[in-house]
């Protein structure tokens, strides 16, 4: 990450980030790696992990917010079991904590930092969707999403699906067996029983 001085002021190019490259060199209008990085983690509308700020610099970015927080210019906060970069000053911290734990709460998707809308547009969309399913659409839809989550899926999905994490795993051991009623919402036999009308004699 390098400043773009004077001499490159009338031919940069700088996107909505206030970056720019040239001949795969890339120039940050806040300067310099750190000052960029500072920059980046207090407009964030929710903090950054390192892994995802690093490809939005286009530059590993691991040891400038170590010295960041060091030098106490961001905070770090531990979410779900990694550190997350957030801005020092507290009313900054608790909206980007607020929104990033707000994300983090929707285990269906893989990577929030990719969201187009709010998060709670999209929990409330998947909702929707999951409600006009049937009884085993559902088990299956929360197994299926288990099962891409890998360790602690099914109480994962069972929290936010309002579920009994043994109906998830049921869910999950399905698909992994194939064991599915195509064309059924429950098993034959399964219901009221069907009652037959007698003919008069």
């Amino acid at each position: 990450m390098r400043n773009a001085g004077y001499s490159l002021s009338e031919i940069a190019r700088f996107d909505d980030h206030g970056l720019w490259s040239e001949a795969a060199v890339w120039f940050s209008r806040f300067g310099t790696l750190l000052a960029t990085a500072e920059g980046f983690v207090h407009r964030s509308p929710r903090g950054y992990f390192a892994d995802e700020l690093a490809p939005v610099l286009h530059v590993a970015v691991q040891d400038a917010l170590h010295q960041l927080t060091q030098q106490g210019r961001v905070s770090r906060q531990i979410v779900s079991g990694r550190y997350l970069y957030t801005a020092i000053d507290p009313a900054v911290q608790r909206r980007q904590l607020l929104a990033r734990r707000t994300v983090e709460f929707l285990p269906t998707v893989v990577d929030p930092s990719v969201l187009e809308v709010a998060p709670e547009e999209v929990k409330a969309a998947i909702l929707l969707f999951y409600s006009l399913l049937d009884e085993q659409q559902r088990r299956l839809y929360a197994g299926l999403e288990s099962l891409k989550l890998g360790r602690g899926g099914d109480r994962q999905l069972a929290g936010f699906l309002d579920l009994d994490p043994h109906t998830v795993a049921r869910g999950r051991y399905q698909l992994l067996s194939q064991d599915v009623e195509v064309g059924r919402t429950r098993k034959a036999g399964a219901g009221r029983k069907r009652v037959e009308k007698k003919r008069p004699k």
